[in-house]
């Protein structure tokens, strides 16, 4: 693992797998333009890695993430632009990563933190963990193609209740939805992620890397044509809310 703790991912190797921990941990992994950067840094440079066979994200300290940093995007001079240009690269390289991607979730997963899990293709989480799709309580349209991603992996009306509703869904819960692979207790999180992780590794890597293509056939057009739509959806929903705004002021 990386002795420099300052940095937003750090990378750890065990043989074949490799391990990518967001180390924000003092606001719950929350990610700023910097982490989304490197967390894209560190998957495009896990995927170009011919020793890497397999990848395991994680979150250090109490949560996996608690999705955007909204009090670094609230901060004066912050350039909110900046959000949407380091978080784009982020969805392509989690759509077009080839490799198998294990997650070890533990405490909350919110927005991003919940929508990335939909990219990962063994999920692993917490009985006690907590996840949210935020956006509606936020103001604005899900993100990441969650908006397809969610209802093919779940269902539809399970979909729908939770993002309407933006409420708290248990580890338990994701398991039974078919959200995460299995729920276990907190402390064997990590531990079943490097079992699978190893177990995966030890196959004939590209028999793996087909089968990963095969499965997710067709995914990447669709959650590409998903993401175009949820950021029209966005924009349209900033001139919306704009417009409330200045109506709900004046009258």
């Amino acid at each position: 693992m990386s002795t420099n703790t300052t940095e937003p991912v750090l990378v750890a190797d065990a043989g074949a797998v490799r391990t990518l921990t967001f180390n924000n941990p003092s606001r719950l992994n929350a990610f700023d333009a910097a982490g989304f950067r490197a967390f894209t840094k560190a998957l495009d440079d896990a995927a170009s890695n011919e020793a890497v066979a397999v990848v395991i994200v994680e979150g250090s300290g109490k949560a996996f993430s608690s999705g955007v940093d909204l009090r670094a995007l609230a901060e004066p001079g912050t350039d909110n632009a900046d959000f949407g240009d380091a978080f784009a690269p982020l969805i392509v390289a989690l759509v077009e990563f080839p490799k198998p991607l294990i997650a070890a979730v533990h405490g909350a997963a919110v927005g991003i933190g919940l929508t990335m899990l939909l990219y990962c293709d063994v999920v692993y989480v917490a009985e006690d963990a907590r996840l949210r799709a935020p956006f509606t309580s936020l103001g604005t349209a899900p993100e990441a193609a969650s908006s397809w991603l969610l209802p093919k992996v779940i269902g539809t009306q399970r979909a729908a209740e939770l993002i309407l509703s933006a409420r708290w869904l248990s580890g338990v819960e994701a398991a039974a939805y078919g959200l995460a692979t299995a729920a276990v207790p907190a402390d064997q999180v990590q531990a079943r992620a490097s079992a699978s992780a190893e177990q995966i590794a030890a196959n004939i890597g590209p028999a793996v890397l087909a089968a990963k293509r095969l499965l997710r056939h067709g995914w990447a057009d669709e959650a590409r044509a998903a993401v175009q739509r949820e950021d029209d959806a966005a924009r349209e929903l900033i001139r919306e809310l704009g417009s409330f705004a200045r109506k709900f002021t004046t009258t």
